[in-house]
């Protein structure tokens, strides 16, 4: 299998930017571009790894019920204390946590009846989170079709972050100040992720053609309600205020780490047209994180980031043993596949945001 360590550096192929990090630099980015997704489809087929298990779709949900109620249970029990700081990161971990639920269901990876499917993405979306579920579904669809793509992937689109030193020019004074010291600003801005998921869910409810609008904006404020009701009800008002800050903070940084290695540092393109076809622009802009159990619990299945964009309808229980497929039918047709341990995956994300503002920063130092 090509190493993305060993790639060539002319334009059309990966360029190197440090040990394991690759960047594409042009349309062809491998000698695979002419695999087949359909073969590969196929042995993923053959083995039911696109089939759904119910049994363990409600094995997961009680999970999650559970790591939420214990955090309602300890809540009330602690009362008015400082304690509660504990169990204000301990719900904004379970906030993440849910939020797989709803990303399951959103792609129909989850259940049969579509009912109940609705039923707990907005239970879990809208009413425990304070997330629009139906802009989320139309945000995330959009980003699974056109990964790292800067024009045509929102994920891209609403990052202060660049991802190409082109974006720069299209941001404010301050962003600019961001910019140019992202590899950390970008990490501890993190804690700011949860505001902004529920400013762009009041921007978006607010438009009259949103989907389900009604249902939403009253799942959204019952939430708000009962929110605000038990932490000044249960705690004074400082402590009160401090729960909501840290549980935010919580949430913002859990999501954040899970999502930035996914393709942070991967193959980005431009242009008004997508240039891979679907196989390469799944597997080249896509890392996925060395599993184990841990690992595969902390990040909801996400850490097989490579098959869980080929296959986004794939339960999340399937997705070690495509990781096998997928990996085995990379290295016959020389497709470079990455996949790095948990600390090294933060390290490529930095590195690449490093690499990308330098030139920033460059010429910060000329003007000064």
């Amino acid at each position: 299998m090509q190493s993305p360590n060993n790639t060539e550096t002319e334009t059309g192929t990966v360029r190197q930017l440090d040990p394991g990090l690759a960047v594409a630099t042009g349309e062809l980015s491998s000698k695979g571009a002419s695999a087949s997704f359909a073969e590969l489809l196929k042995r993923v087929k053959a083995e039911g790894l696109l089939d759904l298990d119910t049994r363990y779709d409600y094995r997961r949900l009680a999970l999650n019920m559970s790591l939420i109620l214990a955090g309602f249970v300890a809540f009330f029990l602690i009362g008015e204390s400082w304690w509660q700081m504990l169990v204000a990161v301990w719900m904004g971990l379970c906030g993440v946590q849910s939020a797989y639920m709803w990303h399951e269901v959103g792609h129909k990876a989850m259940f049969r009846d579509k009912k109940v499917g609705t039923l707990v993405a907005y239970f879990h979306a809208n009413f425990f989170s304070g997330v629009s579920y139906a802009w989320w579904v139309n945000h995330h669809n959009r980003h699974h079709s056109h990964p790292n793509h800067i024009s045509l992937d929102p994920d891209i689109g609403r990052r202060t972050a660049i991802f190409d030193i082109k974006q720069y020019a299209t941001r404010t004074p301050v962003q600019r100040f961001i910019v140019r010291h992202q590899r950390v600003l970008f990490f501890l801005l993190l804690v700011l992720e949860g505001y902004k998921m529920e400013k762009t869910t009041v921007k978006e409810l607010a438009k009259s053609d949103s989907k389900h609008r009604h249902l939403e904006i009253a799942l959204v404020v019952l939430r708000t309600a009962v929110y605000l009701t038990a932490v000044f009800t249960v705690l004074t008002p400082l402590q009160a205020v401090a729960f909501i800050l840290v549980q935010h903070a919580a949430l913002g940084v859990y999501f954040g780490l899970m999502f930035a290695p996914n393709h942070k540092g991967m193959e980005v393109r431009d242009g008004e047209k997508e240039t891979l076809d679907w196989l390469e622009r799944q597997v080249l802009t896509s890392r996925n994180i060395r599993p184990n159990w841990w690992i595969d619990f902390l990040y909801g299945g996400l850490n097989y980031q490579v098959e869980h964009h080929l296959f986004p309808a794939m339960p999340q229980r399937n997705l070690a043993r495509a990781r096998e497929l997928t990996r085995e039918y990379c290295a016959e047709r020389d497709i470079p596949y990455v996949e790095v341990g948990f600390w090294e995956s933060y390290r490529q994300v930095a590195t690449f945001l490093h690499e990308v503002s330098e030139p920033t920063r460059q010429k910060q130092k000329a003007v000064a």
